[in-house]
């Protein structure tokens, strides 16, 4: 009898960090400060925070606001990803004190900020490269390099071999969040740095307050100790192969999905995305990329589990590339997708099935007799419940869905009308159609 209470027996979480309660239902907005607005500053930034909320955006990204180094700057106004000091401010953005105003008026909308931060590289001209030349990457010429393997040569890597830059770093990380009040990070390339300098980065800035941490990487291990969020580009890559007709939707359930459930801890989230600054600037935009299938991928990428991504001007059907080296200001219009999104993350706050991590409900197929061409799925928690129907290909059908387990009465997310569900549910469907049904019986906080 005593072996019923062996610890050794007990399951034990994956994820050993706490990831704040007020991450659980949370939506991110990517913030290219630069495009923004036509002043590209703190100031205008503030001016559009009520609209961000409307949407129902809760975490600010904030691409990096630090000083760009001068010395093979790329453009006029040089990468963002070039930092020239860890603890300055660019003054393209305003002031230490405009960016305090920011960081206040953020909070006072209910919502959270982020900054980006880039460990692995600086600027040629960072004051640590005459100060500490021993803290960076040697060539086999003993020469200062750029990310290995990659042609980045407006920056030089770092060297995490050294205990005096890993003390530097996390100093500079704890300084933003004591200093400004700022909620945590997006981090650069975070599988390029070593996993214990983020552990323990994480277990310091936790001694400080609650915090969000994101990576810009997928390794399941840096969930573990350091990160709440990771990237989602394998789902990405997918996604697009669907939309241009080059794999079927059986790539993304059976090669992607029954993997990810099976695989990924239920605690970690996923950053979906259907744009970033990454894939705007470089490999084209959310309409060259998805085409027709734009917003039915959307719906997807929204309603999965993981934490959903915009990135400034989707909202507002951005359709080219941002300039990333110069100024380039974002058109702003209304736009259907941002009457989209409101609706998606209206849904999200206040149905728990949809919620983030381990605080929502986990994908269970719906059964269905085209499986090539259609996703569906339930999610459920608490008592809440959402069915997603999304028809993946050019064909007009009608399939027959098993909800044998998820009868009842729903309504529609995008009609609001009350639909009865029985144990086959039928659709007609249209090219790229999507129906949404949920039960929603929680409130949000």
């Amino acid at each position: 009898m005593g072996e019923q209470n062996d610890n050794r027996y007990q399951p034990k979480s994956y994820v050993q960090i706490t990831t704040p309660d007020w991450v659980k239902n949370a939506t991110l907005y990517e913030l290219n400060i630069r495009q923004f607005s036509e002043e590209g500053n703190f100031k205008a930034v503030i001016k559009q925070l009520p609209r961000l909320k409307k949407m129902g955006i809760d975490i600010i990204w904030l691409m990096p606001i630090h000083p760009i180094g001068q010395l093979h700057r790329k453009g006029s106004l040089g990468s963002y990803y070039s930092v020239k000091d860890y603890l300055g401010i660019n003054t393209e953005f305003g002031t230490e004190v405009d960016f305090i105003d920011l960081v206040k008026a953020i909070h006072e909308q209910g919502m959270y900020v982020i900054l980006d931060w880039v460990a692995n590289h600086t600027s040629w001209d960072n004051d640590l490269v005459e100060k500490h030349p021993d803290w960076y990457m040697k060539s086999r010429k003993g020469t200062f390099q750029s990310t290995r393997w990659r042609d980045y040569d407006d920056i030089i890597e770092l060297d995490y071999r050294n205990p005096e830059l890993r003390k530097y770093m996390t100093d500079a990380m704890k300084f933003w969040i004591e200093k400004y009040n700022i909620d945590g990070y997006r981090c650069d390339i975070a599988s390029f740095v070593p996993i214990d300098f983020w552990e323990n980065v994480r277990s310091e800035l936790d001694q400080i307050k609650p915090i969000f941490m994101l990576a810009e990487a997928e390794d399941k291990e840096l969930h573990r100790k350091a990160f709440d969020s990771t990237y989602n580009w394998t789902l990405w890559n997918i996604l697009h192969l669907i939309a241009t007709n080059h794999i079927s939707v059986k790539n993304l359930t059976e090669a992607y999905i029954a993997e990810h459930v099976s695989i990924f801890p239920k605690a970690g989230i996923r950053m979906n995305f259907i744009d970033n600054h990454d894939k705007n600037s470089w490999e084209g935009n959310q309409y060259s990329n998805f085409g027709e299938a734009l917003k039915a991928l959307t719906v997807f990428t929204f309603l999965m589990d993981g934490i959903p991504l915009v990135y400034s001007g989707q909202e507002a059907g951005l359709d080219r590339s941002l300039e990333f080296f110069e100024k380039d200001p974002i058109e702003w219009k209304s736009h259907e997708n941002e009457a989209l999104y409101t609706t998606l993350f209206d849904l999200k706050h206040k149905n728990q099935a949809l919620w983030n991590g381990s605080y929502g409900g986990e994908m269970v197929r719906l059964m269905n007799d085209r499986m090539d061409q259609v996703i569906a799925f339930v999610r459920e928690k608490n008592g809440d419940k959402v069915l997603t129907f999304i028809n993946l290909s050019k064909e007009t059908f009608i399939s027959q869905f098993d909800t044998s387990f998820d009868t009842g009465i729903y309504q529609n997310l995008f009609n609001e009308e009350m639909q009865p569900v029985s144990a086959t549910l039928i659709l007609t469907m249209e090219p790229w159609e999507y129906v949404v049904l949920h039960q929603t019986t929680s409130k949000p906080d």
